[in-house]
């Protein structure tokens, strides 16, 4: 291991869009921010479109040629070109595009509410054909309640629900669409109805971004199902990858990342184990908002755990590996899925600017770090760094004499080592409490003996005292002593007893 550290440092126009308008860029948008990704996007769609049209003509061109070569007899006749044709069906394509949102933005006529019902009684029971009424669920039927109670007040609301309700079942027949088709026609509705509304409200953007907010919240709590981890994507075959790699991990210590935490200190240990609570938690969110909320919360636990810590205010280098660590530890389920949920389907707005933006900037960055993390990022040789990713070493236990030196071995005999260093230590333990266990039984016999030779000496220095078996008495019969006056030696020189004498009055 090299003797000086250096430790991860992300500058922070690194966060920034490459574009540089001064939003957060997001990796999954190839570092670009969502709208100069949408407008890159958009003029890449557009080249693929004029390209396919010039291919479109060439091949007209060469099968009209083709065709003029072999019917020479019918070119005065009108022909009905194929290309027109085609030339039609892709205009009408691109008006159907182009009114595909702003369609839920009018008023339909075909299907008016009934006379008596209230503004919201037409459109909170949803359709029974609907694929959202078939997997409707509580927190479906608890976000349409919040979403009506929410827009009651507002002069446009029962507009709103029927634009944002219509778009959301219109949701249910795109399942085939790719991931970025959906997202698209995601974005394309926040972005018409947020223009609306700028209109609406006159420019006030807190009361817009409320509205957006709770937009969101009913739109992504009813298409989650259909949204999240699509089977078009290969999301879930990076959330295993990315799970994997974590795993594969987990011998990093905190002093290769260089993290200024000290997790000796209660209370810079209850802020981590709060930041892995809440990293953890984001999977069981359903709605973007609440997901970065989470992200949100983490990172600030994050940062009074280095304040703590270091006694100061944590700076930005201090973060990222703070929040590396946190996630190695952490091995969020669904990682690469949360992220691509998020950038796909949250309101973008959110994710350009503000904190929660900054905070999730950066967990891109932690996680783009792990999946491209060796040896020379944590200050090690790439033997060591293989050794250690292969199981065969650990910086928690010492190697074995040449095992690193020789030859890399296999990841048995790195086991074997590790399971005889904890045998011996067990040996010595109990050859420690064996030599206890002798030590103890030598003491009793010791005391044992010591109390036999006090017994003794007690019995030679008092000696017990032997009765007389028999006694002859004075008429010359032998009979047993009274236990009373077995010891009294004096009782025959005793006067005899007196008899009762009587006197004659």
């Amino acid at each position: 291991m090299s003797s000086q550290r250096r430790g991860i440092h992300l500058d922070q126009s690194e966060l920034l869009c490459k574009k540089g308008c001064g939003f957060y860029g997001n990796t999954g948008w190839q570092g670009l921010c969502s709208k100069c990704w949408r407008e890159e996007n958009q003029r890449e769609k557009q080249k693929q479109i004029q390209e396919d049209w010039a291919l479109a003509e060439r091949l007209q061109r060469e099968e009209e040629e083709a065709y003029a070569s072999r019917n020479q007899r019918a070119q005065s006749q009108p022909s009905i070109t194929p290309f027109s044709k085609f030339e039609e069906r892709k205009t009408k394509e691109k008006a159907s595009k182009v009114n595909t949102v702003t369609k839920f933005f009018t008023p339909s006529t075909k299907t008016p509410p009934k006379k008596d019902a209230s503004p919201f009684d037409a459109q909170s029971s949803p359709s029974a054909s609907s694929s959202a009424s078939r997997h409707s669920s509580v927190d479906t039927d608890h976000a349409t309640r919040e979403f009506i109670d929410f827009l009651k007040p507002l002069k446009s609301g029962r507009e709103i629900f029927k634009q944002c309700r219509a778009f959301t079942e219109s949701m249910a027949y795109k399942r085939d669409m790719g991931a970025d088709e959906l997202s698209e026609c995601v974005q394309d509705f926040y972005q018409n109805l947020s223009e609306r509304l700028q209109t609406q409200f006159k420019g006030s953007t807190e009361h817009v971004e409320s509205v957006m907010d709770e937009v969101e919240k009913y739109m992504m709590t009813r298409l989650y199902k259909e949204v999240f981890c699509p089977e078009t994507t290969d999301d879930e075959k990076k959330d295993l990858a990315i799970q994997k790699r974590i795993r594969a991990l987990h011998w990093v210590t905190i002093e290769m990342l260089c993290v200024p935490v000290d997790e000796e200190i209660p209370q810079v240990s209850d802020s981590v184990v709060k930041a892995i609570t809440d990293v953890i938690e984001m999977d069981s969110k359903r709605v973007p908002k609440d997901k970065l909320g989470c992200i949100t919360r983490c990172s600030k636990h994050i940062f009074n755990a280095i304040k703590v810590s270091k006694k100061e205010a944590a700076s930005a280098d201090d973060f990222l590996p703070t929040l590396i660590y946190i996630v190695l530890k952490a091995n969020p389920p669904r990682l690469q899925s949360n992220i691509q949920y998020i950038t796909r389907f949250c309101n973008p707005s959110r994710l350009m600017t503000g904190e929660d933006g900054y905070y999730f900037t950066n967990l891109c960055c932690a996680v783009a770090f792990i999946e491209k993390l060796d040896g020379q990022s944590l200050n090690l040789s790439s033997e060591e760094f293989e050794l250690y990713m292969s199981g065969q070493a650990s910086p928690n236990w010492p190697q074995a004499a040449g095992a690193s030196s020789c030859s890399p071995g296999s990841a048995a005999l790195g086991q074997v080592h590790k399971r005889l260093d904890l045998l011996t230590g067990l040996g010595e333990r109990q050859e420690r409490v064996m030599e206890k266990a002798r030590q103890l039984e030598n003491d009793l016999i010791d005391w044992t003996d010591e109390v036999e030779q006090k017994v003794q000496s007690a019995l030679e220095t008092f000696p017990p005292e032997t009765q007389n078996p028999t006694a002859t008495t004075a008429t010359g019969t032998s009979a047993a002593s009274s236990a009373i006056d077995s010891d009294n030696v004096e009782n025959e020189l005793l006067p005899p007893p007196l008899q009762p004498q009587v006197f004659a009055g």
